[in-house]
């Protein structure tokens, strides 16, 4: 399909899409491709992943949603570890659809599952690809550089010799990342949501030279949500603490425990939201032991997250490893909710918690039980919204990236 007056057509890849979504990359990849249709100029197609046992191994169905077509390959459940990230039937569907769609440019997300085909079919049918890294997929097996101890591994750079440990097959590990290495120079431009993780991923070899950073937008609050937020503090003037995320020792649920028992009082509420799509993750034995009010609070979307946030007055953050930007932070941010946070990699560079606030992985829980302390003794409950990047200025930000590698295709034309 030529440019010029036409819309420019992006095919987009995530492992999902909606109509069936999960996991903050997806959040991003469709509040772009929403963004960039409604900005104007731009025709959005996705295709993703589904694994249907009533649908032939790598059939693609096609649904729709808001407007944009999804096309869902159907993965079968028992693959190899290669096909995890290199599979040539994914790869098959993904030229299939390539050839038939005619986009001017591919934008990949999470690809982990449907495997790094889409570059490879991009490449033969010359069609550029943005690739966005939004966790360390591309240089650790395990994904987000987690340990078998459950720790955090801390390399920097990552250099698959020290990998032995953790993963089972050394050899099946270094192929796995050579071929990641080598994939990646494929591709016209890598865009990480960081500065930590671009240059810890350019440090470790990947994609060297061609990466930017383009920092993940935020949904922003509703025109009523500072109304609902204060019409809660009047009806109750309790503190209340949010946590999201769930009770294993990484996200820092262990840390967060030990520093509320600590807690002479308990005139203060706290929040733990249900992630899980099984109500999994929490049961009400687990906070009873703390003092305080504890409730689990239901699971929410993108679409209702101002109902979670008008109930909270501190967003407690206490992750346990390096991540690549922390949404939920910039969230509560955005809202005028206190952050108490670890100095957790990409989580601190929007700059808006004083350095020695932030609390070092691994700390002792005393340094979360003074700053739980501060906030219970003072009663103070307002702070003034930060500024944060919304999903519109993000998908203007994309657009200007986009104008940028195709420009660079024509002229190498």
């Amino acid at each position: 399909m030529g440019r010029g007056m036409n819309l420019r057509h992006i095919l987009v890849a995530n492992v999902f899409f909606a109509p069936f979504s999960y996991g903050g990359a997806t959040v991003v990849a469709e509040q772009v491709a929403a963004s960039l249709i409604k900005q104007g100029g731009y025709r959005v197609t996705a295709v993703s992943l589904c694994a249907r046992n009533d649908l032939a191994p790598y059939d693609v169905i096609k649904s729709q949603k808001n407007g944009i077509v999804n096309y869902l390959i159907n993965i079968p459940e028992h693959r190899s570890y290669g096909q995890i990230y290199d599979n040539p039937e994914v790869t098959a569907r993904l030229a299939e659809l390539i050839s038939a769609l005619e986009p001017d440019l591919i934008h990949a997300h999470c690809v982990q599952n449907m495997g790094t085909g889409v570059i490879t079919a991009a490449e033969a049918a010359h069609v550029p690809v943005i690739l966005s890294v939004h966790d360390f997929w591309w240089l650790c097996e395990r994904q987000f550089m987690i340990r078998l101890d459950e720790k955090y591994c801390g390399q920097n750079p990552v250099k698959i010799e020290n990998c032995k440990g953790c993963v089972d097959n050394f050899w099946a590990a270094k192929t796995r990342f050579n071929h990641l290495q080598g994939i990646s120079k494929k591709v016209a431009l890598v865009t990480y949501p960081s500065n930590f993780a671009k240059e810890l991923s350019e440090a470790s070899g990947f994609a060297k030279g061609i990466g930017v950073v383009w920092e993940n937008g935020v949904r922003p609050p509703e025109p009523e949500f500072f109304e609902k937020q204060a019409a809660r503090r009047a009806s109750d003037q309790r503190v209340t603490f949010g946590y999201v995320g769930g009770p294993a020792q990484i996200k820092g649920w262990p840390q967060i425990e030990q520093a509320f028992a600590g807690i002479k009082t308990g005139k203060f509420r706290g929040l733990v939201a249900e992630g899980s799509r099984d109500k999994s993750w929490w049961c009400e034995r687990q906070l009873r032991k703390l003092p305080g009010a504890w409730e689990i609070y239901p699971r929410f979307e993108q679409h209702n997250m101002d109902d979670f946030y008008a109930e909270i007055d501190v967003l407690l953050f206490m992750s346990q490893w390096k991540e690549t930007f922390g949404l939920a932070i910039r969230e509560a941010l955005a809202r005028g909710i206190t952050v108490i946070q670890t100095e957790s990699g990409g989580t601190v560079e929007h700059g808006a918690i004083r350095q020695d606030k932030l609390i070092p992985i691994a700390a002792p829980p005393e340094r979360l039980r003074a700053q739980i302390n501060e906030v219970l003794h003072s009663g103070r409950r307002h702070r003034a919204p930060c500024p944060v990047v919304h999903f519109r200025d993000q998908a203007r930000a994309f657009s200007a990236l986009v104008d940028q590698v195709l420009h660079d295709v024509d002229c190498a034309a």
